[in-house]
């Protein structure tokens, strides 16, 4: 079975050279190739010898993922693509989203920090989501499989082909901690100077909650951000929000953020999605100040985008300003992020949502996507 060649490490891909008799320093140059120039052929690589050309076309592959959807926004600023991953079972395809956000000087992205003319990719590491979010589109469509660490690279590849990125979220479909080995295996790939040549800075990884993983991910060395979605004040209402939250409670979310501050040196942010007449109260905000003040930290609000959730609406301009004005009157950093893309449904999971819709039968592949890895336990 032929792999792909960013499931590799850069020390997995020296050992498979050295083992055809190759010097290491080839490695490095196979991996420019396929990740600074966005090669998608082995023949590209023209300062390598024909034959380990060859030798690699046989071994490996680094095949792009057709694309079944496209759509932009925002005069173009916003583009949300819905990309093949191959069939998982019988000819059904898994597909998979990434977006593309363009931000001039002066617009605001409380994710990416204040860089001028800056390029985002949100990126997903999972088909569907376990995590069971009833605001999100992709937690309504359950959980199907983990993405490969080429499969996470592919999305960002995808973009780097036509402009320059300067920042990547993990903030798309899946929960990026759930997949922890592959994503992290993605950002040693975006930060190497062998790879994409990222600033640390410039990646976030987004999770629900997974405190082990927070834990472990301040252990890896990134200087990379940290998003924690609270989405409530109170263990009680984020239980119902996050069907998956029972085993872990607020307190011990802030405790695993404390503790990525204390060794990365770098604040948290934590998300809460704001909806109307259920999270949004001036009496909610002060007990979430009340919870969070004293760490590193700020809150990014993000009004709720619809989707197919039941009876969910998202508040009311002045109902969202009333809850910043009021955690900011508490001491509490806090933002609105910009809503991007709502016609394109930019929301996690909504574009692949709408396409299977449209489409009584399976989704029809578009080409030839890379092999699949396996789910991680």
């Amino acid at each position: 079975m032929t792999r792909h060649l960013l499931d590799l490490s850069l020390e997995d891909l020296e050992a498979e050279l050295a083992s055809w008799g190759e010097p290491a320093f080839r490695a490095k140059q196979i991996a420019q190739w396929a990740l600074r120039h966005g090669a998608t052929t082995f023949e590209e690589m023209t300062n390598l010898p024909a034959a380990l050309r060859a030798r690699l076309a046989e071994a490996f592959e680094i095949a792009t993922l057709p694309v079944i959807a496209e759509r932009t926004a925002d005069d173009g600023a916003t583009t949300k693509v819905l990309l093949d991953l191959g069939p998982s079972t019988g000819t059904q395809s898994d597909a998979v989203e990434a977006v593309r956000m363009d931000y001039e000087s002066g617009d605001e992205d409380p994710e990416a920090g204040a860089l001028p003319d800056r390029t985002t990719v949100c990126v997903s590491t999972q088909v569907g989501c376990a995590m069971g979010c009833t605001f999100c589109a992709t937690g309504q469509q359950g959980f199907t499989r983990n993405l490969s660490a080429a499969e996470i690279l592919a999305q960002v590849l995808h973009f780097t082909r036509q402009r320059r990125v300067t920042n990547v979220v993990f903030m798309g479909m899946g929960e990026p901690l759930a997949n922890y080995d592959a994503t992290v295996a993605a950002i040693r790939w975006m930060v190497r100077p062998e790879g994409l040549d990222m600033r640390q800075r410039g990646i976030t990884v987004s999770t629900v909650g997974l405190v082990r993983a927070i834990d472990r991910l301040g252990d890896e060395g990134f200087q990379i951000g940290l998003t924690v979605s609270l989405h409530a004040p109170d263990d009680d209402l984020r239980r119902q929000l996050i069907r998956t939250a029972g085993g872990t409670s607020i307190d011990e979310l802030i405790e695993a953020s404390r503790g990525y501050v204390a060794k990365r040196g770098r604040r948290v942010t934590f998300a809460y999605a704001l909806l109307d007449h259920v999270n949004d109260s001036p009496e909610q905000a002060r007990a979430l100040a009340a919870r969070i003040r004293g760490i590193q930290a700020h809150v990014n609000l993000i009004p709720y985008n619809p989707t197919a959730g039941p009876g969910l609406r998202p508040p009311s301009r002045e109902r969202v300003r009333a809850f910043q004005r009021e955690l900011q009157a508490h001491g509490v950093n806090a933002t609105v992020r910009v809503e991007r893309g709502q016609e394109i449904a930019a929301a996690c999971g909504q574009l692949r949502t709408d396409v299977m819709k449209q489409n009584a039968a399976p989704l029809e592949l578009s080409g030839t996507a890379f092999q699949r890895s396996e789910p991680s336990e």
